[in-house]
């Protein structure tokens, strides 16, 4: 009996149960209690911090729309700069192969894709990029520029060169080139107007240098106001 009784105290220790001896009053157990409609402090810092944060992703979100609609404006002005590009482009190359035909078709074109090409290269190649930290701005500035002299001016000079050229074939508006020489026939015939697209080089160079530095010095502001409000 004095065994099992032994037993069955040690049983009761490892449970947390410690047994009251004979002639021992129980002690007192408190128990963390709270009145009906007390909230714990966690809850309530919680309620207060809760505002805050909804606060400071509303700013953030007014920031980014901002910083976005300037953007998009600049890389407008930055795509229309390369459709001007490409009509002075197509009007020369008209000139020079004298074609009056397909007018309306060939200034679409001319002015649309240099358009797109520069607003779609932008993005895949500056804005991408950028927002997810993977450029730094001389990249940056580097990028643009080469969009600018690329899809502003090399794209539309090889388009309208192209475009025309077949037309002048087609229509018979200027001699044919002799076999074998093509391609220095055509050079040569519209070496004024290559040299004439020096204008244009230079100023979709500028173009593309300075939206590169507009646009990294957005992004760097709002990535300043967005780390403050934090």
């Amino acid at each position: 009996m004095a065994a099992l009784g032994r037993e069955a105290g040690a049983d009761l220790r490892v449970a947390g149960v410690v047994p009251v001896g004979a002639g021992e009053e129980p002690k007192d157990i408190k128990m963390p209690t709270y009145t009906h409609g007390q909230s714990s402090p966690s809850l309530g810092d919680a309620k207060l911090r809760k505002p805050m944060i909804i606060e400071i992703i509303e700013k953030k979100f007014e920031y980014l729309r901002k910083e976005k609609s300037l953007n998009i404006y600049g890389t407008v002005v930055f795509g229309t700069t390369a459709g001007f590009s490409g009509i002075l482009a197509n009007i020369m190359f008209r000139h020079c192969f004298k074609v009056k035909h397909d007018a309306l078709k060939t200034y679409a074109s001319l002015a649309t894709l240099p358009f797109l090409s520069t607003i779609v290269a932008y993005k895949l190649l500056v804005t991408d990029p950028l927002y997810s930290g993977k450029i730094s701005q001389e990249n940056c500035v580097l990028r643009s520029s080469l969009i600018g002299i690329v899809c502003g001016v090399l794209y539309p000079t090889a388009l309208a060169f192209s475009k025309n050229g077949r037309l002048a074939v087609k229509y018979h508006t200027v001699p044919l080139p002799p076999k074998g020489r093509v391609l220095l026939y055509w050079l040569l015939l519209c070496q004024t107007e290559i040299k004439a697209m020096v204008l244009p080089l230079v100023l979709q160079t500028a173009c593309g240098i300075y939206h590169g530095l507009q646009h990294y010095a957005m992004f760097e502001s709002t990535l300043e106001k967005s780390i403050y409000e934090d």
